[in-house]
């Protein structure tokens, strides 16, 4: 069974989703059950392979019994095993917490919003699992055209949302698709560890170059590096709640791993470092990236729209651990797809609560909301802090190692873009707080033994609150657990020649 979990883990949930849409024209009620089992069929197969890889190393399996480079190989090492287990367990917390949510915004879609939900996560896995360049781009259509979906099903303003994403996607895939094109065309071949054999001696080639920009660019898109984030703000924030905290936990993230993968796997590391000067280039976009996703979060009054620039912040700090191409800034780069998966999830969580039950989003309104809500914005103080990079969470230590990684590459400058963007962190995250927690009392309050007249507390259902509070803890795990992760998994999943 246990060798069988790379081929389940992709298998069974697009069966399910199939079945999801067709059970739903009888019953609704079972469409949410049977989500559930396809993603924790996910999470115990990324589990299984994890234990697998770190028992047996790298696992190889091929799909129908064909032999790469002729069949599609699922190649699993020990970086997408552990963007397996990120991506399936995220996966399963979000669509547990949005049963209620989704009953609420979208009570005639529920058998389509489910169908389209598995059908994300299929997508992402695949894509992650995946050691084939075509089946590859097939997979990131999936998750693409999933996402569309999902995105589109939203509030007002939705639908154009989603159309420019759908624009902007189709161009990324496209720049993708020809630049998997130029290499097949050089090689004859599709298959990653192939790729990576045959590509060392075609180095000079003006194709294989113009092959890896177009791969770039393309995954740049997708996963919305500053100053190609057009699709991303509008994005979550008219998307449904749930759909906002699966997509900016996942899909930049996967994103992120496809770029890791291609730069220092399908190419040997020092094309991208020493033969063209793209590690450079990639690092000053991800401090850019820092600093502008920052500057527009703070102008922002919309929760929603706030924890959009944020997220293109945060893909910066990736970014920057993947350019400066050293062990400390890489560990540092993997270690925020992590971090950043739970933080931003267990905050666009905490969005949908506050919608769920206020009906708001504007931060001016936020006022007694830690009363009203004590401990969903404990769990987005949590979040928050870890966010700006406060001790013990977990977004120190991912920020600490890219300091580290700067430090020996001798990019002082990169140094200071953390700290700068740590600073602008503070500034929007506070002034939520400061509206929750702080704002002043009107007049005419009547106290009584401390407490306000007409506060009540009003959580929302545990189905929503627990996965909130899961998220947030798990925030305080991984940092105080970050170098078991690190000495375990990451310290494997870096280039030997780093």
């Amino acid at each position: 069974m246990t060798q069988q979990f790379p081929a389940i883990i992709v298998v069974f949930p697009v069966i399910l989703s199939f079945i999801i849409y067709v059970v739903g024209w009888w019953s609704k009620r079972l469409c949410f059950p049977l989500a559930i089992l396809a993603l924790s069929v996910c999470v115990i197969s990324s589990i299984g392979i994890l234990n697998t890889v770190l028992k047996h190393g790298t696992i190889h399996y091929w799909l129908g019994g064909w032999e790469p480079p002729w069949g599609i190989e699922y190649l699993v090492d020990h970086l997408n095993a552990f963007m397996l287990v990120i991506v399936s367990f995220v996966s399963l917390v979000v669509a547990i917490y949005s049963k209620r949510s989704v009953e609420q915004e979208l009570p005639e879609k529920i058998p389509q919003f489910w169908t389209v939900f598995v059908l994300l996560i299929t997508g992402l896995l695949g894509i992650t699992i995946t050691g084939d360049m075509f089946n590859l781009y097939v997979l990131l259509e999936i998750a693409s055209l999933a996402a569309y979906a999902l995105i589109a099903m939203g509030e007002k303003g939705a639908v154009f949302a989603s159309f420019r994403y759908v624009i902007l996607g189709a161009i990324g895939a496209c720049w993708y698709l020809l630049g998997t094109g130029y290499l097949y065309i050089v090689t004859g071949s599709l298959n990653m560890m192939d790729l990576s054999q045959l590509l060392p001696n075609l180095y000079q080639s003006k194709a294989v170059l113009v092959g890896f920009v177009f791969i770039l660019v393309g995954v740049a898109i997708k996963m919305a590096l500053f100053p190609l984030h057009a699709w991303l703000p509008d994005a979550y924030t008219h998307a449904p709640s749930a759909v906002s905290a699966l997509v900016a936990a996942l899909m930049t993230k996967v994103g992120a791993y496809v770029m890791v993968r291609i730069m220092f796997t399908v190419f040997k590391p020092h094309f991208s470092i020493e033969l063209i000067p793209i590690t450079t280039i990639l690092s000053w976009m991800g401090a850019v990236a820092m600093i502008m996703g920052s500057i527009f979060a703070i102008m922002q009054s919309d929760l929603k729209r706030m924890l959009a620039y944020s997220s293109v912040a945060q893909i910066g700090y990736i970014v920057l651990g993947v350019g400066l191409a050293n062990r400390m800034g890489l560990t540092g780069g993997l270690l925020h797809i992590l971090n950043h998966a739970f933080m931003k999830g267990c905050l666009f969580l905490v969005a949908g609560a506050i919608v769920y039950k206020m009906g708001m989003r504007d931060i001016y309104q936020f006022k007694d909301l830690y009363r009203k809500m004590p401990y969903t914005m404990a769990a987005f103080t949590i979040a928050a802090f870890s966010m700006i990079g406060i001790p013990p969470t977990c977004g120190f230590f991912s920020k600490l190692y890219l300091i580290l990684g700067s430090i020996d590459a001798k990019q002082w400058v990169f140094v200071g873009f953390i700290l700068l963007s740590s600073m602008l962190n503070v500034v929007y995250f506070i002034n939520v707080i400061r509206h929750a927690y702080f704002e002043p009392p009107k007049p005419d309050y009547a106290h009584n033994g401390g407490t306000r007249e007409g506060v009540v507390m009003d959580e929302v259902p545990l189905s929503m609150l627990i996965p909130i509070l899961v998220m947030a803890s798990g925030i305080l795990l991984l940092g105080i657990f970050n170098g078991k992760i690190i000495s375990t998994v990451l310290q494997f999943a870096i280039p030997a020649s780093f």
